[in-house]
């Protein structure tokens, strides 16, 4: 995919909604900028803190002082770690030069170099700069917040399932899927050189790295030690030296970090695959040129029958759904999307292969809006469908 220019949150307009019966417009930005190019990886602690000085904003402090506080955000942080920065914010005069200078896609993933999710970045936006982040919750914010154009996260795997965390981010946030893709994802076990597989007592990786090769690491007999993310991990080991630990992680890690790798697919089964969402500041305006899926997510009524309804409004339009999801959630967490709130425990994702261009689509949320508690649309977007 060609890189893409980072569109401004100004002089945005709105196209009527699809249909009137649920909330799903489309919003298209006609002025653009380019931002400038950024490579350090983004800190959880960053988001925090523009969040804070945010308030202070919006309790009357004007544009000049916004900039000041900023500035001074990014000052504090530099000044406490200088491979830890927030870029510094632009100017209208600096417009015009950047725009000349041409941008490339920033795209955020979770993880260190060498993460799978590095991997289905650069596939799902080819010649991308890909910028890692700390947490899940990082990089949606810093699509939120412009710090990047992009986020592709995983949302889950064939033999691991689904990953709950990013289900729950994608209620709490205002992005929109805008595609997906699926990648193969293949186990190495990686250690420091010199250090034979007999020597190794633990192993280190993100927990649905390890759960992937259970088998595997149950016949080795190695402890098992879940961390943040699998590239997170082969870091950790080269950075310690360690002997006696080795870390689940691609061979692309392996390499970055100086690492020997001492078994290689490792996974229990071969076809394993991760889906990653592609996520955006604004949707895509979907077409029916080619496979759609559209994610959803909703609430009910507690009462006998009411989920079957629900799935039947798709089922009488012969639309195929490929995932539902169910996760319980505080309603409290649901007040900053609906006027009100009523006693309904758990919330409803599902995918189904239609297009919201599409009127048989239109009309089956329509009629799920007649009795639903809550809906949403989280994204319209072209389905993967290429071998991973």
């Amino acid at each position: 995919m060609a890189a893409t220019a980072v569109k401004s949150p100004v002089n945005s307009s709105f196209v009527p909604k699809i249909n009137p019966r649920f909330s799903y417009c489309y919003q298209i930005s006609h002025s653009s900028v380019n931002l400038p190019r950024w490579r350090r990886r983004i800190p959880h602690q960053a988001c925090n803190k523009i969040r804070s000085s945010d308030q202070q904003i919006s309790d009357g402090v004007g544009k000049k002082a916004k900039a000041v506080e900023i500035q001074n955000l990014i000052d504090d942080e530099d000044s406490r770690d200088s491979s830890i920065s927030l870029p510094r914010p632009l100017t209208s005069a600096s417009l015009s030069n950047l725009a000349s200078e041409g941008s490339v896609l920033r795209v955020a993933y979770q993880g260190e170099r060498g993460a799978f999710s590095e991997s289905a970045a650069e596939k799902a936006y080819p010649n991308c700069e890909a910028v890692p982040c700390e947490q899940f919750d990082t990089a949606f914010e810093a699509v939120e917040r412009w710090l990047v154009d992009r986020a592709v996260l995983p949302i889950e795997n064939s033999l691991g399932g689904s990953i709950h965390r990013n289900y729950d981010l994608l209620l709490r946030h205002r992005l929109h899927i805008v595609g997906e893709v699926k990648l193969g994802i293949r186990h190495c076990l990686l250690a420091n050189p010199d250090v034979e597989l007999e020597e190794l007592k633990r192993v280190l990786s993100h927990p649905q790295a390890l759960a992937q090769c259970e088998n595997t690491l149950t016949k080795l007999g190695l402890v098992r030690e879940a961390v943040d993310d699998t590239a997170g991990a082969a870091k950790f080991i080269a950075f310690h030296k360690l002997k006696d630990a080795g870390a689940v992680a691609s061979e692309t890690a392996g390499r970055i970090y100086g690492l020997n790798i001492l078994a290689q697919d490792i996974q229990d089964d071969s076809d394993n695959i991760t889906r990653f969402l592609m996520l955006a500041r604004e949707p895509i305006i979907p077409g029916v040129d080619k496979p759609f899926k559209t994610s959803i997510v909703f609430s009910l009524e507690e009462g006998p029958g009411e989920l079957f309804k629900a799935l039947a409004v798709f089922a009488m339009r012969n639309i195929n759904l490929t995932k539902i999801e169910s996760r319980p959630l505080p309603k409290q967490a649901l007040r900053a999307f609906v006027d009100s709130v009523k006693n309904f425990p758990y919330l409803f994702y599902v995918d189904f292969e239609a297009s919201m261009a599409d009127q048989n689509a239109q009309n089956a949320l329509g009629h799920l809006k007649e009795f639903a508690a809550f809906l949403r649309v989280l994204g319209s977007y072209p389905a993967d469908t290429s071998t991973p």
